[in-house]
C-alpha cells in the first residue's frame, strides 16, 4: 500500500490486485462512482461511491466515500446496520446490499471482508463451488470393483473416482463398503479433473481426483451400526457428513 493512500484508494487496489478486477465509470454525472463487476457473468459485486452525508442519515453537506456490497447472509446484514459506519445500500437498497463509510470508522481489513463476502456472494454457480470453504465427504469404496485397501498399502497416494462437487482441498472419509462396512481411511483430495473415461457394468467414470491419505482407522472404530448412530444409513455415493460424524473421525487419532 502506498503510504497516504486513501482508505477508497486502498480497496479499489484490493480488489484489482486479488480478483483482477477493473473500476468502470458508468454515469457521466456521477464521474467519481466506480463499479466492478466479476469477469464472467458481468455481475457488480462491489460499487465505490462519493455521497452527501445526508443522504446515509447522517448531519451534514459533506461528500464522503461509500463501499456498496452485497451479502448472501440477512441476519448478518442486520446485525452490521445496527452498528456504526454501516448503512442500507445507498443506489441498491434491495437484495442486502449495504452501504459502508470508508473514513476509517469500519476497520481496512474489516471491508476487505465484506467485499470478498460480495464477491462470493454475485460470483456465478461455478465460480461459487470454487470460492467456498474446503468440505468434508463421505465416499463409498466398493472392493468389488477397486481393492483400495491393497492399493493404498503401496502408495499413500491414489487416483479416485471424482465425485460431484469435490475439489482439491476437500477431506475425503473413504466407507469401505461390505464385507468391511467401515470408515477405514481419512484423505486429503490434491487434485480433480483427471480425464478418465470408463464403462463397464454399473460403474461409470468420466473424471478422476488424486486423494492421499492422512489416517488409517481401525475396522471396528466407525463401522455401519457407529454411522446410523450420527444419522447416516446409506453411504451410495458422495455426501456430506453430520457434524457429530466429522468430530468423531477428527477426535480418532
Amino acid at each position: 500500500m502506498k503510504k497516504n493512500e486513501t482508505l477508497r484508494e486502498k480497496i479499489c487496489a484490493y480488489a484489482k490486485e486479488k480478483y483482477a478486477s477493473q473500476e468502470e465509470h458508468l454515469w457521466f454525472r456521477f464521474p467519481d462512482y466506480a463499479v466492478f463487476r466479476h469477469t464472467d457473468n458481468q455481475k457488480w459485486y462491489a460499487i465505490v461511491m462519493d455521497v452527501p452525508e445526508d443522504k446515509l442519515g447522517l448531519s451534514g453537506k459533506r461528500r464522503v466515500d461509500v463501499l456498496n456490497v452485497k451479502l448472501d447472509d440477512p441476519l448478518f446484514a442486520d446485525l452490521l446496520l445496527r452498528q456504526e459506519g454501516y448503512f442500507r445500500g445507498y443506489h441498491i437498497a434491495r437484495g442486502n446490499w449495504i452501504s459502508v463509510l470508508l473514513d476509517g470508522t469500519v476497520p481496512f481489513q474489516d471491508v476487505c471482508d465484506l467485499l470478498d463476502m460480495s464477491y462470493r456472494a454475485t460470483a456465478s454457480a461455478k465460480n461459487k463451488q470454487k470460492l467456498r470453504p474446503p468440505k468434508d465427504w463421505l465416499v463409498p469404496a466398493n472392493p468389488k470393483y477397486y481393492d483400495v485397501v491393497g492399493a493404498f498399502e503401496q502408495n499413500d497416494e491414489i487416483d479416485w473416482k471424482q465425485g460431484s462437487g469435490i475439489r482439491v482441498g476437500d477431506t475425503v472419509f473413504l466407507y469401505v463398503a461390505a464385507p468391511v462396512s467401515a470408515v477405514l481411511f481419512r484423505c486429503a483430495v490434491t487434485k480433480t479433473d483427471i480425464p478418465f473415461d470408463y464403462k463397464g457394468g454399473e460403474l461409470s467414470i468420466k473424471a478422476l481426483m488424486r486423494i492421499k491419505l492422512l489416517k488409517r482407522y481401525d475396522p471396528g472404530a466407525f463401522t455401519f451400526e457407529v454411522l446410523k448412530e450420527h444419522g447416516v444409513y446409506a453411504v451410495r455415493g458422495p455426501r456430506g457428513i453430520p457434524n457429530s460424524l466429522r468430530a468423531a473421525l477428527m477426535k480418532e487419532n
